[in-house]
């Protein structure tokens, strides 16, 4: 299904941003873009859904087990990608955030497709032919990360700030209308902290609508 493209700039957040607590970095994450480099052609979806995790601190965090082989990406420097995979079939996509030596990031859960959607599609197997399709892309933390290539082995590590890499965030001036805080989705640890960030009324939010 062809989506019309706006042409805008697009500036690469730098490593300050991230630099800060992930509560501040969820909430100012929405609306920013993620983008991916596939040879010639460019992904792109618009940041609505996010869930900060703050560390050692924090339960629910891979983080609150300490320093790890597996979750050291966590632990510094900001701004770079933390993938995991879960539940035995999907990775999840993340970034550092605080400063380095500090734990603390921030899990994508959605977004909403802005370009690139035929390579999308072919990435999750599915077919677009209507709006309601391109929920089947991006809605979803399994589905984003599958929709743009995303996979520890391509991705952990990588510093998302670097104008080298084929993964980063950008932001083009858009501003979210309004932004809600929830509690987190799918954990039974501190469940009830409200860390979860989304877009309010964005139809690509994933899990409980808002």
């Amino acid at each position: 299904m062809p989506i019309p493209v706006k042409r805008v700039r697009l500036v690469r957040l730098q490593r300050s941003f991230f630099e800060r607590d992930p509560r501040q970095v969820s909430r100012d994450l929405l609306g920013k873009v993620l983008v991916r480099r596939e040879g010639k052609t460019l992904l792109k979806g618009r940041i609505v859904e996010v869930e900060a995790y703050l560390g050692e601190d924090d339960p629910a965090a891979h983080a609150a087990a300490g320093r790890t082989a597996r979750n050291d990406v966590l632990f510094g420097p900001p701004g770079r990608a933390y993938v995991y995979f879960i539940y035995g079939n999907h990775w999840c996509f993340n970034v550092s955030t605080l400063p380095d030596g500090v734990a603390g990031g921030v899990l994508f859960r959605a977004l909403e497709p802005l370009e690139g959607i035929d390579a999308m599609a072919r990435a999750r197997g599915v077919t677009v032919n209507t709006q309601r399709d391109l929920r089947l892309l991006t809605s979803g933390p399994g589905r984003l990360a599958q929709a743009f290539g995303i996979t520890r082995l391509r991705d952990n590590g990588k510093d998302l700030t670097s104008a080298k890499s084929d993964l980063w965030i950008a932001d083009d001036s858009y501003r979210p209308p309004h932004i809600l805080e929830t509690v987190r989705i799918g954990i039974t640890k501190a469940a009830e902290m409200p860390l979860r960030y989304v877009i309010g009324g964005n139809p690509f939010v994933s899990g409980r609508k808002t």
